[in-house]
């Protein structure tokens, strides 16, 4: 059986879940989306992941057709339809149908696309054992350009590093900003752990600011840890006594070698993997059900 997904108001088997090749999401990159994750019959964050949806689209001038309540129901009748507890839901937002000008006037109509599926991004023995990473050479989007904190279509930014990655072996990369600071991985955001004090890129750097990032920081303070919001370089990195990545897809995973540097005692820190079981945790608790009962 294939999946059901929403298309513009209605919910139609994925064979026919199609966009028109004037859609300017396709041709230009116009529009925005969301990564969502559903653990243990609920949707993580969902509230959260809604509004940054919501914020993306008014600085693109985007005319989201649905409230915000509407489409929180979108993703869970999505799920539900898919008979799925768990899994993956991308919520997309395109400019809608135009022509083969630039244009957004001549979209009349913002299209609107939930999909609900399974994602597995790391196997479980990265989580055990950690991350290699390195840096690369493609910089982060200057925020007076496509600022990072909209979650656009265009990606390319973050593929040509992810690719740049591939090319040094690793399946992951850091990427610094226009002035060398470290800003984030190419899906995902980047903490480091020095002193005690888990520290992470602040947004001006040139980050989307992450809704799993910003989960894990309250659950540091939960803990009582120092948490701190400051410019870092790659000197900062290499001499960390723990560095790891968040993400929705990622969750909280260890890093433990950067350019070839060992990070720490080359094995997942304490404070990583307090903050991996703290985070699983919340995940059974957070969010709307899917289904009732």
């Amino acid at each position: 059986m294939g999946l059901t997904i929403y298309v513009n108001g209605e919910y139609v088997p994925e064979e026919k879940a199609v966009v028109s090749v004037f859609d300017h999401g396709l041709l230009y990159g116009d529009g925005i989306f969301e990564g969502i994750r559903a653990y243990h019959n609920r949707v993580f964050k969902l509230k959260e992941h809604i509004d940054r949806l919501y914020d993306s689209a008014n600085v693109l001038m985007l005319d989201i057709p649905l409230t915000r309540a509407e489409m929180a129901e979108v993703v869970l009748e999505t799920m539900r339809r898919n008979g799925l507890r768990e899994g993956y839901i991308r919520l997309i937002v395109t400019r809608g149908v135009g022509d083969l000008g630039l244009d957004p006037k001549k979209c009349k109509r913002v299209g609107v696309i939930c999909i609900g599926a399974s994602i597995q991004l790391y196997p479980e023995e990265f989580y055990e054992r950690g991350l290699e990473i390195v840096t690369v050479p493609t910089r982060r989007n200057l925020n007076e350009a496509v600022n990072p904190r909209i979650k656009s279509l265009n990606y390319l930014n973050n593929i040509l590093a992810k690719m740049e990655a591939s090319l040094a072996g690793t399946i992951e990369a850091v990427m610094l900003n226009a002035e060398g600071y470290v800003a984030e991985a190419t899906g995902d955001n980047i903490f480091i752990v020095n002193n005690g004090t888990l520290i992470t890129p602040p947004s001006h750097v040139g980050i989307l600011e992450g809704i799993t990032r910003n989960a894990v920081m309250d659950l540091a303070r939960d803990r009582g840890l120092p948490v701190a919001e400051k410019l870092f370089t790659r000197f900062e990195l290499y001499t960390a006594d723990e560095c790891f990545l968040t993400g929705t897809a990622a969750e909280v995973i260890p890093v433990i070698k950067i350019d070839g540097r060992v990070i720490g005692s080359g094995r997942p820190g304490e404070v990583t993997k307090t903050l991996i079981h703290d985070f699983r945790a919340l995940t059974k608790t957070d969010g709307p059900e899917i289904f009732q009962g």
